[in-house]
């Protein structure tokens, strides 16, 4: 279910401002992931907290800028209006120092991309253009999440928004088709908003470089021109592993 705007600016709120206890561990994690429940104003929210210190050193990403690029992934999601990535703040005060806190989605980890049925996966056009304007790196099966619900959530975008081609995901089923005209609406309203609307721009410049910023306006320029979903670009097109 897509939140209203009230709830959706609640749950930052209580992201933001909430006290964090660290309940768990996720151990399948490459970089240190942890399970959390936060605390405000007397009401408890499941998040996922991932602290940089816990950041698995990456030659190609600067070091300690993961938790910076899942909070950038939510800020452009919310700002294209599509709701694929769970609510998603930047705190500096965490248990184990800065890091990115999301709101955790309880989904069915055996209900991912590789065993979405055929109608299901026809739904992810614009899980395809996100991760293009995004350039996702490591689109893995699993970071496709279906909630009971049957909304598509999409989670773990630390290496995102380089400013070089990055795109590595197991989504090409829509290799070179014409992108639906309302999805390109969407980057096009969201193109003007981040050329215009000095929010969003500061909003940016608080997570990314300059260079990374100006490559992700350069990216929806580029669809915005081509009209079809992208084609598999240099060097490997796929995550590893899959899932």
């Amino acid at each position: 279910m897509i939140p209203t705007d009230t709830e959706l600016q609640k749950v930052l709120h209580d992201l933001t401002l909430g006290e964090i206890e660290v309940i768990g561990q996720f151990t399948w994690s490459s970089n240190y992931t942890f399970l959390a429940q936060v605390t405000c104003d007397q009401e408890t929210l499941p998040a996922v907290y991932k602290p940089s210190q816990g950041e698995r050193p990456l030659w190609d990403f600067p070091r300690g800028s993961l938790a910076a690029r899942e909070v950038a992934a939510f800020v452009t999601s919310n700002a294209l209006g599509w709701d694929l990535v769970p609510p998603t703040v930047l705190r500096r005060d965490g248990p184990a120092g800065s890091g990115s806190l999301q709101l955790f989605i309880d989904a069915d980890p055996d209900r991912h991309y590789f065993t979405f049925s055929e109608a299901e996966k026809q739904r992810l056009r614009p899980v395809v253009v996100f991760d293009f304007l995004i350039n996702n790196a490591d689109r893995k099966g699993g970071h496709v999440l279906l909630a009971p619900d049957g909304h598509i959530h999409l989670i773990d975008h630390g290496v995102c928004f380089h400013q070089d081609y990055k795109l590595r995901t197991v989504v090409w089923d829509f290799v070179d088709e014409p992108i639906p005209e309302e999805i390109l609406a969407d980057v096009e309203a969201f193109l003007q908003r981040l050329e215009e609307s000095g929010e969003l721009y500061a909003a940016y410049m608080e997570l990314l470089s300059e260079d990374e910023i100006q490559a992700l306006k350069d990216r929806a320029r580029k669809l915005l021109a081509a009209r079809r979903f992208p084609k598999p670009g240099p060097g490997r097109p796929y995550p590893y592993p899959l899932v």
